[in-house]
């Protein structure tokens, strides 16, 4: 199987909002257009799609604060978990922070998400036990 990644564009806006609606976890993040709109137009290699036969076959996004990278939304359709779709993505991001000359890459990850919990291991990830993430709605 040949997995190609490739930059997300503002035409795949509508099929990556529909996308997370069937291979993301935890999709209560308040998505909407707007939002993956602004995002693909400050970094326009944020967002890493991998496609398969031509089709949206997983996401991952590679955030580059300039310290720091961040990764999130990691999501691969559920027919084509665990044929290294999710590895290819992961890949794909840490060379993108390895150009940066980044050290060190985070991964969000929910407690419950066992299935990512594999994948994330099988990449070299661990749970940080040293700090926790704080967070405060806004607005």
């Amino acid at each position: 199987m040949d997995v190609i990644i490739r930059y997300g564009r503002i035409e795949d806006v509508e099929a990556l909002l529909a996308f997370w609606l069937v291979a993301a976890e935890g999709t209560d993040r308040h998505d909407d257009p707007a939002k993956v709109t602004a995002l693909i137009e400050r970094d326009p290699e944020a967002v890493l799609v991998a496609e398969v036969g031509g089709e949206m076959a997983g996401t991952l996004i590679a955030g580059w604060d300039g310290w720091r990278a961040h990764l999130y939304r990691l999501a691969v359709d559920p027919a084509r978990r665990r044929q290294g779709v999710g590895s290819a993505l992961i890949r794909a991001a840490e060379e993108r922070f390895a150009a940066f000359g980044a050290f060190r890459a985070d991964a969000m990850v929910l407690h419950d998400n066992e299935l990512a919990h594999h994948a994330w291991r099988a990449a070299g990830y661990a749970p940080q036990s040293d700090c926790a993430r704080w967070v405060k709605p806004l607005g």
